[in-house]
């Protein structure tokens, strides 16, 4: 269940995958918040901008398996704007991170992108987070939110 500190990460996401948008990056942002609620890092998509393996999950999960214990990742929530991706969810797996909130889910982003007509070019399968890191407590897609990122797919869509 989503409460209203969810929805402030959450918020938070959207407005990264904005900045990303902005900067010339494909719209996904994410936030690493541990089990008090204190948000400890975030990030957003940059593989435009810097390398096409800078997604903000994996950054975060970077981040934490260099300055967090084992036992603090494991309670550590990740909020992200979009359901990661494969690469990013055996990342978050690898770095042994607790749960995913994720706004918009792959599935979604792929009939989004069918809507608009445009074709995939990612060079990996969409898979679910549980098919890649199946011990991972996972929640999402997230309705409303959700609307407000198939925007930025829009837009990004309208740049490229």
């Amino acid at each position: 269940m989503i409460n209203n500190n969810d929805k402030q990460y959450l918020r938070r996401c959207i407005e990264l995958a904005t900045e990303a948008l902005e900067a010339g990056d494909e719209p996904f942002g994410s936030v690493l918040v541990d089990s008090k609620g204190t948000v400890l890092n975030e990030d957003r998509n940059r593989a435009n901008t810097v390398d096409a393996t800078y997604h903000p999950e994996i950054a975060v999960a970077r981040w934490a398996a260099k300055n967090m214990t084992a036992e603090e990742r494991a309670k550590a929530v990740v909020y992200t704007s979009g359901e990661h991706c494969a690469m990013c969810s055996a990342a978050h797996a690898w770095a042994g991170l607790g749960r995913i909130v994720y706004i918009s889910s792959s599935k979604q982003l792929g009939e989004w992108m069918a809507e608009m007509g445009v074709e995939s070019t990612s060079p990996i399968k969409a898979l679910a987070i549980q098919e890649v890191a199946p011990n991972v407590p996972v929640e999402g897609p997230i309705t409303g939110f959700d609307e407000e990122v198939k925007e930025l797919q829009r837009r990004a869509q309208q740049q490229a």
